[in-house]
């Protein structure tokens, strides 16, 4: 019988796999389509998201009486966007795993303004993460590019993968999917 961890050490694999339920059927079809983040000035963050990261802009959405706009970004080919406007929203928000930037109109002009990006107390949100096919790679033009690094790919305990900052501090995990298995 293995021997019982320490609640600091989190759940053995049985305990969480114990808190775990089989998906109900009416979910199959479920998917995450998007990951809402807050940004202060837009024309940073589409800089840094498609110049940067390599995404695509695939949709924006102006709510002028609420005052705020939505870009929608994903790993899409362009030319896959459908032209027609109700095709092309459909198809959007049956995309997996875009990324949803609010911007709140005026934010880019208030000094004051930034948001928490959840790796501070109190803690919350963490991260998003990009697979690349070489994390190293990456790295070295991103630093060409002057991004802020939170962790390289050879600093610390987790040798292989690095952390970058977007325009309002968010951090990005950078990983290769392949390397993984030698880092958990």
């Amino acid at each position: 019988m293995a021997e019982p961890q320490p609640a600091s050490a989190g759940l053995t694999d049985e305990v969480a796999l114990g808190c775990c339920a089989e998906p109900h059927p009416s979910t199959k079809d479920f998917l995450l389509q998007q990951t809402m983040l807050r940004i202060k000035d837009p024309k940073k963050s589409l800089d840094f998201y498609t110049r940067i990261l390599g995404m695509t802009l695939i949709q924006k959405l102006d709510f002028p009486t609420m005052k705020f706009s939505l870009y929608f970004l994903a790993y899409e080919d362009k030319n896959d966007i459908p032209k027609e406007k109700n095709e092309k929203l459909a198809w959007v928000f049956s995309r997996k795993a875009t990324l949803e930037l609010t911007h709140n109109w005026g934010t880019e002009d208030d000094e004051s303004q930034s948001y928490h990006n959840g790796n501070s107390d109190p803690r919350g949100f963490g991260h998003i993460g990009i697979a690349v096919p070489d994390v190293h790679g990456a790295c070295k033009r991103f630093e060409e590019l002057g991004v802020k690094f939170v962790k390289k790919p050879d600093d610390g305990k987790m040798k292989g993968l690095a952390f970058v900052q977007d325009p309002d501090g968010y951090w990005i995990e950078i990983l290769n999917p392949n390397v993984m298995t030698t880092i958990c």
